[in-house]
């Protein structure tokens, strides 16, 4: 049994895609096609399928990772195909191998049949650049057909049953897909178009893989133990194998839609892969409400169907009994407008639920005098400057909640999923809430603690610009042991901020303000910035957060203090 190296394939020259999912593990079988990672772009997602059958060894990416063509995806033990008679090994002998005593008239005819086999092996040519038109396959006796959807575009690398066009007629809708994988070059046809059998679609570059020539010379040099075209196999025969026949165009046959009293899978509009999605998942179609053009139903509406029945089950198997809001016609009442939430936005708003369903929440407020730590940040505006470094409240107010954490170790635990314990962390990672065109994205900075203002101000600078470009990975917003929400300027006396679980508290900061502040003798100018912390009740108490943000206050009144 060999082992191959998987690497990435030709993806158009796209550098640094995203793995958004890894779809298998170490030691699962897959075959031939069966997809091995998902990547993602800024303009598309794209499956890398398996060129072999065989078991996973190892894999060395994992979610998050950027890929860019030739990096290595994992190693897989190839698994050697069974002859047709399942018991002998196959042979790689040549027919000049075999004695010409020995050979039979038919066994003369197959050497002929092997040199045309050869030949054709030869033309494969592994390596060639090719480009073919593809066209408008049979489509039955439909006459006249509109094009309602352009699923490519020019320059895109396709895959091999990947949608290329849509075509409806008055019965029917049906998709156009690529008879083999390779670059978009050209398009003939748009959207409204009229088409005929036999008209242009558009022009694909594809390169025959040295793979791809091998298998043609293995198929070209074997044979069946069990002969040719039922004929007994003869001992001193050289190995055969069957002719190769290739398909120029694929023969679809457009499905007549049903009534809507007999509305049935096949009636719905959704392509091959949704569809083998849907049936791995075990999803009805007529089930599933389309978001795609003309309601066509998408990978994306498959997995969210998936998930509102998921999430619907757990809630009517709660005791909780949490009634749904209704849903409401707004454009009754005058114009609207309706934005779809973004990735970053949905998973926001489900964790935000998730732990305000499931975290008991406290929130203590309290203010801290700021004064002397503000006049030391400016001081230092000349030496930032010198540093190429922004010095902003954020470096203190993350060294302060630090060394907080270190003297209240119960604020840096987490409740054990069996709710009997606590998990003490002996490290201090703080995330930090950034808010972004995309939505709101909390950076970690790592080993706090143990860095100086400095190097937390380069650190924290560095973070939120990756996510206001949108370039963090999730091992770059993981194992964060407490969290800080600033508002910074925008205003507010203070607010609630959400315990994100499995954290145990949250620090909330609003904008800071000038108030008179009694002396013993009189009223002083002061820069008083509120804070509030939330936790969660079920593992830290009153007193605990009483004395967790009294420290905080205390750090950020006299800085002096963070250097003991």
């Amino acid at each position: 049994m060999s082992k191959e190296i998987i690497k990435v394939p030709d993806i158009g020259g796209i550098e640094d895609v995203e793995v958004i999912e890894v779809c298998v593990s170490v030691g699962d079988h897959v075959a031939e096609e069966d997809s091995l990672i998902v990547l993602e772009s800024d303009k598309a997602s794209m499956e890398i399928p398996s060129p072999f059958t065989g078991r996973i060894e190892s894999i060395t990416i994992a979610e998050g990772d950027l890929l860019s063509e030739g990096d290595t995806i994992l190693e897989i033990s190839l698994e050697v195909a069974d002859n047709a008679s399942g018991s002998e090994p196959k042979q790689t002998e040549s027919a000049s191998s075999v004695p010409a005593q020995n050979e039979s008239n038919v066994a003369k005819q197959d050497r002929v049949e092997d040199k045309e086999i050869n030949e054709h092996s030869v033309a494969a040519n592994p390596g060639q650049t090719t480009i073919d038109t593809v066209s408008i396959p049979d489509i039955g006796d439909a006459d006249n057909v509109e094009i309602i959807e352009v699923c490519i575009n020019v320059g895109e690398e396709i895959k091999e049953g990947d949608s290329l066009i849509v075509l409806e007629t008055d019965k029917a809708s049906m998709e156009i897909p690529a008879p083999r994988s390779g670059k978009v070059i050209s398009i003939a046809v748009k959207e409204s178009d009229i088409v005929v059998q036999g008209m242009p679609i558009l022009e694909l570059e594809y390169t025959s893989s040295s793979r791809e020539g091998q298998q043609v010379v293995e198929k070209a040099q074997s044979v069946a133990t069990t002969g040719k075209e039922g004929r007994k196999p003869e001992a001193t025969r050289p190995l055969q194998a069957e002719r190769p026949t290739v398909v120029n165009q694929l023969d679809i046959k457009p499905q007549k839609q049903s009534s809507p009293e007999s509305h049935s899978e096949f009636s719905v509009y959704a392509g091959p892969s949704v569809r083998r999605l849907a049936r791995d998942m075990g999803v009805e179609l007529n089930k599933v409400k389309g978001s795609g053009p003309r309601s066509r139903i998408t990978k994306d509406d498959i997995k969210n169907f998936v998930k509102t029945k998921l999430t619907a089950t757990t809630a009517s198997a709660s005791s909780a009994g949490i009634p749904v809001i209704p849903t409401v016609d707004f454009s009754k009442f005058g114009e609207i407008s309706v934005e779809p939430l973004t990735k970053i936005a949905k998973l926001t708003a489900a964790n935000m639920q998730r732990n305000w369903l499931n975290v008991p929440h406290v929130t203590q407020f309290d203010e801290a005098d700021i004064t002397e730590l503000e006049d030391f940040r400016k001081s230092l505006k000349d030496e930032a400057v010198r540093r190429g470094v922004k010095l902003t409240p954020m470096p203190f107010l993350l060294k302060a909640c630090a060394s907080a954490l270190r003297a209240n170790p119960k604020l840096n635990s987490s409740l054990h999923s069996d709710g009997e314990s606590l998990v003490y962390k002996k490290y201090v990672h703080l995330g930090m809430a950034v808010d972004t065109p995309a939505g709101l994205l909390v950076p970690v900075v790592r080993d706090a603690d143990k860095k100086t203002i400095w190097e937390l101000a380069e650190e924290t600078a560095e973070l939120a610009q990756k996510a206001k470009d949108r370039k963090l990975t999730p091992a770059h917003m993981q194992g964060a042991c407490f969290t800080i929400s600033s508002l910074g300027g925008i205003g507010g006396q203070g607010f609630t901020p959400i315990v994100n679980a499995p954290e145990v508290a949250i620090l909330g900061v609003s904008k800071l303000q000038m108030k008179p502040q009694w002396t013993g003798s009189d009223f002083v100018p002061r820069k008083m910035l509120p804070i509030s912390l939330s936790y969660d009740h079920r593992a830290i108490n009153g007193v605990d957060g009483g004395r967790f943000l009294t420290t905080v206050v205390e750090l950020l009144t006299d800085i002096r203090k963070l250097t003991l």
